[in-house]
Order: structure tokens, then C-alpha cells, then sequence
């Protein structure tokens, strides 16, 4: 069973792969996609414009991001370790981020800077980077 986490998009579209991943190798949080649409892909090959569905390789584990025309779906394993979990939610703040979204939490919709306050992150995404 997966576990996963919803970021809306109020302007109607999700940011660019390509924008979530330099955001978070800004961070030193690497990314390598894995999967293309159910197709194999090679680490650094750029998703068409279109892409429904990516598995991003973390330094924590592999995530799967659905893309939907406002909001992107990120999910990862029900029993993730600590290291996959820190990854998941550091995809869920890099799209937040990216796309200046909303991240869907139980006590409703928070901004990327709330969610960062209060996810569990890598060491690295904790804090801005001066």
C-alpha cells in the first residue's frame, strides 16, 4: 500500500520537472528520473511537456510523481524508512516550491514556506540557503 501527498496549483498548471529538480540541486538534493510514462528513462532525459506520470530516483529512494492539469500527486511506499520518507516530502516541498502550490494536508492547504517549517525534511531542505 502507498502512501501519498497532493499539491495544488491555483494558476491550473504544475511546474516544469526540470524546474523541481534544479530547485532541489540548488539544495544539494540530486534527482535522477527512472521511469517516463511507464517507459524506462535515462537519468538526466527531460520529460516531454505533457508527462502523466514520473519515478524520480532520491538519495532516499524512488518517488512516484502523477501530474494532473492543477496538481501533482507524489507517492512512495506505505512502510518507507525515515531516509524515503525525508525524500518524499523534500519532492512534495521542491513542486510546492516550484510552482508556488498549495501542499493538501489535513488541516487543509499550506504554502511550500509552512509545509518546510513543519515536514519532516533532510537536513539540507530545513533551512534557507543564504
Amino acid at each position: 500500500m502507498g502512501m501519498e501527498q497532493t499539491v495544488l496549483f491555483a494558476s491550473g498548471s504544475p511546474p516544469t520537472y526540470p524546474s523541481i529538480r534544479g530547485l532541489l540541486a540548488a539544495c544539494d538534493f540530486p534527482l535522477q528520473l527512472r521511469m517516463i510514462d511507464g517507459e524506462l528513462a535515462f537519468p538526466d532525459e527531460e520529460p516531454s511537456e505533457d508527462w502523466r506520470e514520473l519515478r524520480v530516483g532520491t538519495p532516499g529512494g524512488m518517488i512516484t510523481l502523477r501530474r494532473g492539469t492543477d496538481r501533482i500527486t507524489l507517492v512512495t511506499w506505505g512502510n518507507a524508512d525515515q531516509a524515503l520518507t525525508q525524500a518524499w516530502n523534500a519532492l512534495v516541498w521542491g513542486c510546492a516550491q516550484a510552482g508556488s502550490g498549495q501542499v493538501l494536508t489535513d488541516r487543509g492547504p499550506i504554502s511550500a514556506d509552512e509545509y518546510r517549517k513543519t515536514a519532516d525534511l533532510p537536513e539540507n531542505l530545513r533551512h534557507d540557503r543564504k
